[in-house]
């Protein structure tokens, strides 16, 4: 049962992550490079946006992959570890779009993700909610005038620019500690 909370604390981690900050940004890993370039040579086809479980699971596919993962054993940490990994990296972590996979598998995914900009589906998603929560606040202010509303917007953009700021120092605390637990 714990392994199982602290996969599913991961995954809550790392969806929070990549709903903050631009994935394209995030190091996963101290070797993120060497994950990926190991990877995208033994996986260069592989589809990566809308995972098909055979591609992971199968006895083909697990002759495939236990190679690629061994070769992390001494440098990734729990590199064999149980995690969560969404098959469609354009929703959330839910009982129809998660499989349970290796610590490793799921670096090398979705640090291919977030380099090759599928992860930023989720980012654009939340951002774009934000924005659109802010704006339905602006445009209740409206009804109190024209001054008040340049005022409103002119302030707005200060308190996004600054919620942002904040975010991504939230999110690079969370990076850190991922990397750590990770590591």
């Amino acid at each position: 049962m714990a392994w199982a909370m602290k996969a599913m604390q991961h995954a809550e981690v790392y969806y929070k992550l990549i709903s903050s900050v631009d994935p394209q940004f995030l190091k996963l890993t101290k070797v993120d490079d060497q994950i990926y370039s190991e990877f995208r040579k033994n996986f260069e086809k592989l589809r990566i946006d809308v995972l098909d479980p055979e591609e992971l699971k199968s006895e083909s596919a697990k002759e495939k992959w236990r190679p690629f993962c061994l070769k992390f054993d001494g440098i990734v940490e729990d590199f064999n570890y149980g995690t969560l990994l969404r098959l469609d990296c354009s929703q959330g972590y839910t009982e129809e779009n998660t499989i349970f996979a290796p610590r490793i598998q799921f670096f090398a995914i979705e640090i291919a993700r977030n380099r090759e900009g599928y992860n930023k589906a989720v980012y654009i998603s939340v951002h774009d909610k934000e924005v659109e929560k802010e704006g339905n606040h602006g445009r209740e202010k409206a009804d109190s005038g024209r001054a008040e509303e340049k005022g409103a917007k002119r302030e707005g953009e200060k308190v996004k620019t600054n919620k942002g700021e904040e975010k991504e120092k939230e999110a690079n605390k969370e990076i850190n500690k991922s990397s750590e637990t990770a590591m």
